[in-house]
């Protein structure tokens, strides 16, 4: 007898409290979500900010070596 014999052939389970979700219902539950809120924006910026960084850098160091 494998592990699911027993309960393989079992009718499915129908809730009489609650009622079926739609599809479109039972994906939103289970779709990812922004857990660190800001996150993404807080990367752009100090990327921005880095490359203006060595934007500044680059110049700098072509004035010192004319």
């Amino acid at each position: 007898m494998n592990s699911y014999e027993d309960i393989i052939n079992m009718p499915h389970h129908v809730s009489k409290k609650r009622n079926h979700m739609t599809m479109s219902e039972r994906a939103a539950q289970f779709a990812p979500f922004a857990a660190l809120t800001g996150y993404e924006e807080a990367i752009e910026k100090t990327a921005e900010l880095a490359q203006a960084g060595s934007e500044r850098e680059y110049y700098i160091n072509a004035e010192k070596k004319q």
